[in-house]
């Protein structure tokens, strides 16, 4: 029997549109960040600057959106009677598949040594998004388990071939997570969490500002902590969602208006001993980019859910609903022109032609998702 206190099984289209638009701007700061010339402000603040800007709260929006999204899940899951080791099964092999493609990513980035590997890394590159697509891709066949089992294989092969520093002696590790990965460890630790507390509002908040102290006596340096602040975020979404979709809440905008209040406040009052820092992953950068991100949700929220304001959202949503393979697209488009030994013009990496192409090249990889759902192209975790 499902939770009182979670939500019911309906879909929420602000917080599809909120991760649509999320991952639009991902791509768009990822591109900017190869245009020379562009205001500091649309650029990640360095790690020692105090400061944030709006590029550092979009890696906070994906946690926000996926705390946001676990009650929901939860509650279908439980509708459809999946329950125990079958539902923690599914977690489990959704963090799994989280953990393998951020590390596969973050090996693809540096520390490889292509002459020991025998193979440019653009290609290698190539092969591991072929082989994750075949894997976590929605089939609509019998017997696709041996596709999945290939794709597996190959995943394989990659990490053994896969061969680091001057002299090739590394091997295939998690150098560090990657965006993937930690967003990974962070629906691990929601998922845990709504399952301890059953969506209550107290449990939640205790264990969300642990997760805060828990970074204030640590300090920096180590993983845990950091990702302790990670889950905090996604906590935070998840309280967003209890505030206003949990069975018997009154009152959901002026309760998240205090819980945005209550959050840029103790960030307020943690700056002077935790400056604001997403490299460090610092409490007062995570409790202020939570406050914006529950003020953003609870906007979109009055706009397209309540006051139907949402004919707009149509070209966000694809990109929401097939939010992984959004997100890789940009990654294979720049290993295969790398591969291929082609560059786009000089022009667009700089000043304002650069911006322009920012903005194009954004809205041509979130329109290539409404390709994806007609040819039913996806993949899910």
């Amino acid at each position: 029997m499902a939770n009182s206190k979670s939500p019911a099984t309906t879909r929420v289209l602000a917080i599809d549109v909120f991760r649509g638009i999320t991952i639009a701007v991902m791509i768009f700061v990822n591109t900017l960040a190869g245009v020379r010339g562009m205001p500091a402000w649309m650029d990640h603040a360095p790690a020692d600057a105090d400061a944030m800007t709006f590029p550092d709260v979009v890696f906070p929006a994906f946690l926000f959106i996926v705390g946001m999204s676990i009650p929901f899940a939860m509650a279908q899951r439980e509708a459809a009677a999946d329950h125990g080791w079958r539902l923690w099964r599914h977690v489990l092999a959704r963090v799994a598949g989280l953990l393998v493609l951020g590390v596969f990513m973050v090996n693809a980035e540096e520390g490889y040594n292509e002459a020991a590997m025998g193979m440019s890394i653009h290609m290698w590159s190539l092969c591991f998004y072929t082989c994750a697509i075949v894997v976590w891709a929605v089939y609509r066949f019998k017997h696709a388990w041996m596709l999945r089992v290939a794709g597996l294989a190959g995943l394989l092969v990659l990490a053994l071939v896969f061969r680091g520093g001057p002299d090739g002696s590394l091997r295939f590790a998690p150098q560090w997570w990657g965006i993937l990965g930690l967003i990974g460890w962070a629906y691990l630790y929601g998922a845990v969490t709504w399952g301890l507390t059953s969506g209550r509002l107290l449990p939640l908040t205790t264990i969300m500002l642990a997760g805060t102290a828990w970074y204030c006596f640590a300090g920096t340096g180590a993983a845990q902590t950091e990702n302790a602040v990670h889950a905090s975020i996604t906590l935070c979404g998840m309280l967003t969602a209890q505030l206003f979709f949990a069975a018997g809440r009154k009152a959901p905008f002026q309760r998240a208006l205090l819980l945005a209040a209550g959050l840029a406040l103790l960030a307020w009052l943690l700056r002077p001993y935790f400056h604001i820092s997403k490299i460090y992953a610092t409490p007062s950068w995570a409790l202020y980019s939570s406050a914006i991100c529950v003020l953003l949700f609870a906007a979109l929220f009055w706009m397209v859910d309540l006051k139907q304001y949402s004919g707009w959202t149509a070209y966000f949503r694809p990109a929401a609903a097939n939010p992984l393979l959004v997100y890789i697209v940009p990654y294979i488009v720049y290993a295969a022109m790398q591969y291929l030994h082609l560059s786009f013009p000089a022009v667009l990496g700089a000043g304002w032609p650069g911006l322009l192409w920012a903005i194009a090249y954004t809205a041509f990889i979130v329109a290539l998702a409404v390709v994806f759902k007609r040819l039913h192209i996806k993949l899910q975790l």
